[in-house]
C-alpha cells in the first residue's frame, strides 16, 4: 500500500483553509499579550498604588491646607522648615587686650629649718602644714650638755672677776705707798700689769659665757621666717646636726606668692612704659585646662635682659593668695592685660565662622554678614562690620544654615537643661526593662558594688532555673512564637487534660 506523507496532505488543502489557520495564531498571540499586560497592571495597582495614593495628599497639602507636604531643603522658599538654633546678642563693651603665657608659681621666700647644734631632738611644737610666724618655737634639742658647759665657763668667769678685783685693790694700795715714797716704782708697775692681765682674762671669760649661752639657745629651734610648714623630715629621738641636707622642716612664704612667666619681646616697650608710668598691669591665673580662674594679681617686675634663644623676657607678678589656692612650683596659665579697648562692638565667639556671622532678621530668617575679627576676651570677640547693638546672631546650628533660611531661636537655658538631663540619665544606673517598679526603685538606691552583686545573683538564679539571660519577657515571647509555628503541639496540649482525666 502506498502511504502519502502529511506534508503532501497539507499541500493538498485549499489555500483558504491555510490562511484561516494563520489568522487564528495571530489572534491567540494578541490575547496572550493582553492577559500579560492585564496581570502586570493588576499587580502594579495592588503593590505600588498605595504609595502613590499616600504621596498625592502630601503634594496637595499646601494648597488645601491639609496634611504636610514633602520636606524641602533650607531656604527653598516660604514652605521651608525652620531650623532650631541658638542666638546671641551683639553689644558694646570694653575689651581687654590679653597676652597669654605659661608660668610657674614661686614662693616669696623659702627656708630649710636645720639644727644649729648637734643633739637629740626631744620635743616638737608644730604640725605639718601649719602657718608659723618668725621666731616661733618649732622643736627642742636635749640642752643638758650645753647647760653644763655654760655652768663651767660661768664659774671660770666668776673666778677671774675675783682675781681682777683683788689685783685692783693691791694696785690701789701700792699707789698710796708710792705717794709716800714707801715702795718702789717697779713694784707698782708690776701690779698694774697684773691688773691688765686679769682684765683680759675676765673679758675672755665673758665671751665664753656668751658663747655657751648662745649654744644653749640653739637647742630651741625657731622659725627663721613666717610662712607655711612642709612635711617633717626628722622625728623625735633623732640626733640632728647642722649638716643634715633635709633639715627638720621647710618653711615657704606663699602669702603673698609670685608667678614667673615669659613674654614675647614685642611687648617689652609697652610694658616698660606702663610700669614707668606706675600704671596697673592686671594679671589672671588660670588652671591647666583654662576652665577655672585661680587668682588675680598685678605685674610688679620685668627682667633686665631678653633671652636671645627664645626672644622672650621674664616677668613676675604678685598675688595675695589669701585662700592658699596657689602653691610653690605650681603650673599656671597666665593672662596679662596690656591694653583696654573702650566701647568695642562685640559678638559671641561661637557666632564667628570664617569671618562671617548669620544675622537673624525680624522675619526669623538669617542672612550672612561679613565682619573683621579683632581681639578675643573670654567668650566675646570684638568685630567690625554691618552689625548694630541689639542684633541677634546665630551661635549654635550654623552648619545647617544658608542664606535666607528660616530659623527658630531656642533659649540657651533650655539647651543647657537638656544637656544636663542627658548627662544625668547617662550617669544613672542601667537596669533591665522587665524589672518591677519596686525592684527598680530598690536597685536605684544601691551603691555600684551592691548593684553589681544584685544583678550577679539574679543571673545565677535564672541560670539555675534554666531561663535565658533576657528575662521572663523574652522567654514568654519565644514560647508564644513556638506555639504559633507548631499546630501539632497545640493539639497535643489541648488533648493532655482529657487524657489525664480518663486516667
Amino acid at each position: 500500500m502506498r502511504i502519502r506523507s502529511s506534508h503532501a496532505s497539507f499541500r493538498g488543502l485549499p489555500r483558504s483553509v491555510s490562511r484561516g489557520r494563520s489568522t487564528t495564531g495571530v489572534i491567540v498571540g494578541v490575547l496572550a499579550l493582553a492577559l500579560v499586560a492585564g496581570g502586570a497592571y493588576w499587580w502594579y495597582q495592588r503593590n505600588a498604588a498605595p504609595g502613590v495614593a499616600a504621596a498625592k495628599p502630601q503634594a496637595a497639602g499646601p494648597r488645601g491646607g491639609g496634611g504636610g507636604g514633602a520636606r524641602p531643603g533650607p531656604g527653598a522658599g516660604g514652605g521651608a522648615q525652620a531650623q532650631p538654633v541658638s542666638a546671641g546678642v551683639v553689644d558694646r563693651r570694653d575689651m581687654r587686650v590679653l597676652v597669654s603665657a605659661i608660668g610657674t608659681m614661686n614662693a616669696r621666700a623659702t627656708a630649710v629649718v636645720r639644727a644649729k647644734v648637734t643633739g637629740e631632738m626631744i620635743k616638737l611644737h608644730f604640725k605639718e602644714g601649719d602657718d608659723v610666724k618668725a621666731g616661733q618655737l618649732l622643736a627642742e634639742i636635749d640642752p643638758r650638755s650645753f647647760q653644763a658647759t655654760l655652768n663651767q665657763v660661768q664659774g671660770t668667769y666668776l673666778r677671774d672677776q675675783a682675781l681682777l678685783k683683788n689685783a685692783q685693790l693691791d694696785l690701789q694700795r701700792y699707789k698710796e705707798l708710792q705717794a709716800q715714797d714707801s715702795i718702789a716704782t717697779q713694784q707698782v708697775d708690776t701690779q698694774a700689769a697684773l691688773v691688765r692681765q686679769y682684765e683680759g682674762t675676765v673679758a675672755s671669760g665673758k665671751a665664753q659665757v656668751d658663747a655657751a649661752k648662745l649654744q644653749l639657745s640653739y637647742t630651741r629651734v625657731t622659725a627663721p621666717i613666717s610662712g607655711r610648714l612642709g612635711l617633717r623630715q626628722a622625728d623625735l629621738g633623732n640626733v640632728v646636726n647642722p649638716s643634715d641636707a633635709n633639715g627638720i622642716v621647710t618653711i615657704s612664704q606663699i602669702r603673698p606668692i609670685d608667678a614667673v612667666f615669659s613674654l614675647p619681646e614685642v611687648h617689652v616697650s609697652t610694658l616698660a612704659r606702663r610700669m614707668a608710668d606706675k600704671q596697673d598691669l592686671p594679671v589672671e591665673l588660670w588652671d591647666r585646662e583654662q576652665k577655672q580662674m585661680l587668682a588675680k594679681g598685678r605685674m610688679n617686675a620685668l627682667d633686665n635682659t631678653i633671652d636671645t634663644t627664645t626672644g622672650t623676657v621674664k616677668a613676675k607678678a604678685s598675688f595675695d593668695n589669701t585662700d592658699y589656692r596657689l602653691f610653690a612650683n605650681q603650673f599656671v596659665n597666665v593672662k596679662l592685660q596690656v591694653n583696654l579697648l573702650r566701647d568695642s562692638l562685640t559678638v559671641p565667639s561661637t557666632a564667628v565662622q570664617n569671618n562671617y556671622v548669620y544675622l537673624v532678621k525680624p522675619d526669623n530668617t538669617v542672612t550672612q554678614r561679613k565682619i573683621t575679627v579683632g581681639v578675643t576676651d573670654g567668650d566675646r570677640v570684638s568685630v567690625q562690620g554691618d552689625l548694630q547693638p541689639g542684633d541677634q546672631v546665630v551661635t549654635d546650628g550654623i552648619d545647617r544654615l544658608r542664606e535666607g533660611a528660616p530659623v527658630t531661636i531656642i533659649a540657651a537655658d533650655k539647651v543647657s537643661n537638656v544637656d544636663q538631663a542627658v548627662q544625668n540619665n547617662a550617669s544613672g544606673p542601667r537596669m533591665p526593662r522587665n524589672l518591677p517598679p519596686e525592684v527598680r526603685a530598690k536597685v536605684a538606691s544601691m551603691s555600684p558594688e551592691e548593684r553589681k552583686a544584685f544583678f550577679q545573683k539574679m543571673r545565677e538564679e535564672r541560670a539555675a532555673r534554666g531561663e535565658a539571660a533576657g528575662g521572663s519577657a523574652s522567654s514568654a515571647a519565644s514560647a508564644a512564637s513556638g506555639a504559633s509555628s507548631r499546630p501539632q503541639d497545640r493539639a497535643s496540649a489541648a488533648q493532655a487534660p482529657a487524657s489525664a482525666a480518663s486516667r
